[in-house]
């Protein structure tokens, strides 16, 4: 399979990483293409030699293009790709908000697989949620599904809409865990850890209880149960949370996210 990303940023260059570590596809037979030749270094340092700056037939060879850019770019993007690209060739695009018929339609194509990963891709941990257009074989799909089990764990979902919502929970969730992670680190700094310190404390509790809930038979709220003894610690912290809708106003995050993913939709 001849395989070209179009965008050598985070999302591209994770992406590109799993595919040749996971032998997806040999050297011989991929591509990036990357307008901004100031990161065709670091491509290159993931051990990529094909590299362009501009569309050319390069496209056309391609069976699979992934289309790594942001939502943003796709506007103008899009009428320099057209001219390359036949209806045999199958599109996996990992841009936010932007639907299946908006890119079928800009491109002129019909076999268009949608899927939403996140930035754990880069170490082959990361969550992808991927929905596919009727025009994709069930083969082609099997073969993008093998694809980004090289870069974590994926989900298949046959609405379209969930994608958006998979972006506002598993997309941008990292950042909303690293969010956490930085205010229970700024706790323990006031409380008289060093930093060092504070990173090893917080990381290691968040992979441990991730670890032991994966293997428990209870679920969060049973846990949090389990963990919050009567009149302790954790009962009190869990308290203040509870008293200031901390897990109301978590969800309200995840739809602002979930409502910027399809503003993003329209601007395309």
């Amino acid at each position: 399979m001849k395989i070209l990303i179009i965008g050598g940023g985070n999302m591209g260059q994770s992406f590109a990483k799993s595919f040749l570590n996971n032998y997806i596809t040999d050297i011989s037979n991929f591509a990036v293409l990357e307008k901004d030749i100031t990161k065709h270094a670091a491509l290159k340092a993931i051990g990529i030699k094909n590299i362009f700056d501009k569309p050319d037939r390069r496209i056309a060879e391609a069976d699979l293009i992934v289309l790594a850019v942001k939502p943003q770019a796709f506007p103008a993007l899009k009428e320099e790709l057209k001219a390359f690209l036949s209806d045999e060739q199958v599109i996996l695009s990992i841009m936010a908000g932007v639907s299946i018929k908006t890119i079928q339609e800009a491109l002129d194509i019909n076999k268009v697989i949608r899927a939403m990963p996140n930035i754990a891709a880069q170490i082959g941990e990361g969550m992808s949620v991927f929905t596919s257009s009727e025009a994709v074989t069930r083969i082609e799909l099997v073969t993008v599904q093998n694809l980004l089990e090289s870069t974590g764990k994926n989900l298949y979902v046959p609405e379209e809409d969930l994608i958006d919502a998979g972006t506002a929970v598993s997309g941008s969730g990292p950042a909303y865990v690293l969010y956490f992670m930085e205010a229970m680190m700024q706790a323990a700094i006031e409380l008289g850890f060093t930093k060092p310190q504070a990173e090893m404390l917080t990381s290691q509790t968040f992979r441990g209880i991730v670890e032991y809930f994966q293997n428990a038979k209870d679920d969060y709220r049973q846990l949090i149960d389990k963990i919050s003894s009567k009149g302790g610690t954790t009962e009190a912290a869990i308290r203040y949370l509870d008293q200031y809708k901390t897990n109301e106003i978590i969800r309200q995050a995840i739809a602002k996210a979930y409502q910027r993913a399809r503003e993003l939709g329209k601007i395309s």
